[in-house]
This record gives C-alpha cells, structure tokens and sequence, in this order.
C-alpha cells in the first residue's frame, strides 16, 4: 500500500504504536496517534511527539473520528472487538496490527514463531542461529524490539526472526513467514481469547497464509499443535523431544539428531548447550529445525547451541550468595511456563508468585509444590486465588506478601545453603508493573540490594 498523503489513525502509545507511527510518517502518512490515557499519564512518551509532526488524540475513546481516517494501526494490547474497531470495519476501513504494517515494507524472507511457552528463548535462540548464515538477521516482535523499527534497514540480503503472539495474530491479514513455528499450546490468555478454540485459531493464523515452498514446524509431543499439521499447507517439520521420528529433529538419547531434506546427522549433546532444563532441550529443538529449513549447516547450528545463554527474565541466573542462588523467570506468566521451571530447578525452591488473574487454574502448578518447593510467597492479585489452591492441595507452605520488595526478603530469609530463590509468578504483570521486564528488573535490584 502507498500510504503518501493516507489519513492514519495509530492506536496505542506502547513501543510497537511509536515505531508503527514513525515508520508511517517516513512513508509520508499523516499520522494521528491515540491513547486512552490521559496526556499526563503518558507525558514520557509523547515528549517530542508533536514536534515530530504527529497530531494526538489522548485520553478519549476514537469512536468518534474513525470515520475521517483511510486506515486504522492498532498495538496488540488492544483486542479487536472494542466499538472503535468494529465501526472501523463497518467503514470498510481496514484495521491492521503493527506485524502486517512491517510484513508490507519487508524486502527478505521471515521466521516468525509462537506458542504458549518458549517464544522468547526459542525466537532470540534461532536469531543467534540464523546471524551464522545470514549477518544481517534482526530479531523482532514480542520479544521486545517492534518490528517498525528494524524495516527500513532491511535489504533482500536481510533475515527476519519474529517473536509473535496470540495478541500480535488477531490482526494480521497477508502476513506471510517463509519458516513459521507453534511450539506447544496451553491454557492462557483466556480472559481476552474467551475460549481454547479462539486462541488455538488465533496461533493458528501465524501459517494460515503459507503455502507451497513454505515451511511450518510443530511440536511433536503436543497433540494439539501436532494436528495443526493437517489445516497448514506449508511442509510440516515435526520436532519431538520424546519420540524418535521417522523424519524431523528430535532427542535420540542424550544428542539432538535430524532426519530431514534426505540427511541423517547429529547435531549436538545436550549437555553441551549452556541453557538448562528439558523445555529448553525443546526450543533448541523446535530452533535447529527451523535453522535447517533455512539452509544454516549443523556446524552453525551447534556452534550457536553451544553458546547461547538463557535470555533476560527467562530462568535468568542472577547472585548467589551464601549458598543460595537466584534467578529471575519473570516471563513465567502463565502456570504452564512457570511449571516447566520448577521441573528446570534440582535446588528446593524459595518461590515468589503471583500478579494479575488471567482466568488461569493453579492447580497443576501448585501440585508440584510438595517436595519441589519449601515456601512460595504470593503477591498481587491473585494471591488470595492461589493460597486456596495451596489449601486444596494441602500444602501449607505459603505467605502473602504486600510488595515483590517484601516477597525477595521474606523468601531470602527463610531460604538456607542449596537452596534457590526463583521468581516465576505463572501471572501477568499489570496489575503492578508495566510489563514482566519491569517486574524482572526490580526483583534484580532486590536481590542486590538485599545480599
């Protein structure tokens, strides 16, 4: 689309609404950018705006001036059926997410991955993998970099990796990945989704426009994304941590081995990658699969496998003192994940939990606990909602705590010599930070401050 001289409405003054909004203006777009909060709330961030040449429209509802615009830009925080949107699409105006605004400038082929769990570690882990191949490889989307601010610099000799979510999916239309990846698929985010069908379709969307040439790589071990293969026209590449496939990656004993494009080889030890835990022996999986699919050798592969170490708020190594060591798995926001990290852990366990309900059940979670965990203390919320689910499971081991500041005392001083202290909240964040990085970066200053 040209969009000289095009009237754009840009909702949402997240990163991605500011990257989206300044890549219209460079495309000459006469830009309008709206946020539901009121100018003093969002001061930090629309310092400069105006004089960037972009007119605001703060602390209202767009309802009322859709109708004057010839495109709508919406962040992925925003669902896609507030009033505002479905009379833009009443309008006949097309309503985009900032992932299809980028996919339209994007000269060089994508891998663009999703699922439940792994996104980050598995997107950034692929990006490290792909960089042995292809220099100039950015790595974007939900992993924190808008994919707006990488385009421009993009060449056909460039390679996307795309973190995308379930949020980013809803409003895309002809986005299309070379390579596209569902890792695994559990409950979450049901609170905006409604139902598992809705998010399940909602993933879904990420190859819904691939076909032939193209690939899609699913999780084996997870019957769910494994029946994804027969709605996908792309090439499915299955990965499996526990079975041994006729062809695909997967762990034959302790080696990640791949069948694929008529080879057999032998791609690295497990125990030789630095990043811990057998979700993590999965995202090398699902990684080396789609690394292969786009013509990067073992040798690379391994060489990065051997290398990379686990991202920022992602069972993230933080102090050790005194014999205690502690970790920071902030991006734990749903019970699956947070799951997948007391497994990850041999140490007992000092765990902080809590935050923002997203209709999760803690259940499963807290039935780990016994043996797993000495104390978890719960914050925000829904802390009230898992102390009665520690009380049905008969564990008695937890506290309230008012602050994630008194969480990190309370769990440092009850924590002795071999034991870890690990934040993982199996919540969202919002109900007291902006995001999990936000979360993730005061339990670091916490725990350095407090050691």
């Amino acid at each position: 689309m040209d969009f000289k001289g095009k009237k754009v409405l840009v909702a949402g003054l997240g990163r991605s609404g500011i990257a989206a909004a300044r890549l219209l203006k460079n495309k000459e777009a006469l830009v309008t950018i709206q946020d539901i909060k009121e100018e003093d709330k969002v001061a930090d961030k629309v310092a400069g705006l105006a004089n960037e040449g972009f007119e605001l429209y703060l602390g209202r509802n767009p309802v009322d001036i859709v109708q004057g615009f010839d495109i709508l830009v919406i962040s992925p925080g925003i669902p896609i059926d507030l009033p505002f949107i479905e009379k833009a699409k009443q309008l006949k105006i097309p309503v985009w997410g900032e992932i299809e605004l980028a996919y339209s400038f994007t000269p060089c082929p994508i891998t663009a991955i999703t699922g439940t769990n792994g996104k980050t570690t598995t997107t950034a882990l692929t990006g490290e993998i792909m960089r042995r191949k292809y220099r100039d490889a950015a790595v974007v989307g939900n992993i924190g970099v808008a994919y707006c601010e990488k385009v421009g610099a993009l060449t056909p000799e460039s390679y996307v990796v795309a973190e995308i979510s379930s949020f980013q999916l809803e409003s895309v239309h002809e986005f299309r990945p070379k390579i596209s990846a569902v890792l695994n698929i559990s409950q979450d985010h049901l609170n905006r989704h409604k139902t598992m069908d809705v998010y399940i379709g909602m993933k879904e969307r990420i190859f819904g426009k691939q076909g032939e040439g193209d690939f899609v790589v699913l999780n084996y071990d997870d019957e769910v994304t494994r029946k994804m293969a027969a709605r996908s026209r792309a090439k499915e590449i299955f990965f499996s941590r526990r079975q041994v496939l006729d062809e695909g990656v997967f762990l034959d004993g302790e080696n990640i081995r791949a069948k694929l494009f008529g080879e057999d080889v032998g791609v690295i030890n497990i125990h030789d990658m630095k990043i811990i835990g057998a979700h993590n022996v999965e995202n090398a999986l699902a990684a080396t699969a789609m690394a292969l699919a786009a013509q990067v050798g073992p040798a690379d592969i391994a060489a990065a496998l051997r290398q990379f170490k686990a991202v920022e708020h992602r069972l993230e190594y933080v102090a050790e003192k005194g014999g205690v060591v502690y970790y920071n798995d902030s991006k734990a926001t749903n019970v699956d994940s947070a799951i997948k990290s007391l497994e990850a852990i041999s140490r007992p366990i000092m765990l902080i939990g809590g935050g923002s309900d997203k209709g999760s059940d803690f259940g499963e979670w807290v039935k780990l606990f016994n043996g797993r965990v000495k104390h978890v203390v719960v914050i925000g919320e829904v802390a009230d909602k898992i102390c009665q689910a520690c009380k049905a499971y008969d564990y008695e081991h937890f506290t309230k705590a008012n602050s994630l500041k008194d969480a990190v005392a309370i769990a440092a001083g009850k924590a002795v010599r071999g034991d870890a202290v690990l934040l993982s909240p199996a919540c969202a964040s919002f109900d007291m930070f902006d995001d999990f990085e936000q979360r993730g970066r005061l339990f670091k200053e916490f725990v350095t401050s407090a050691l």
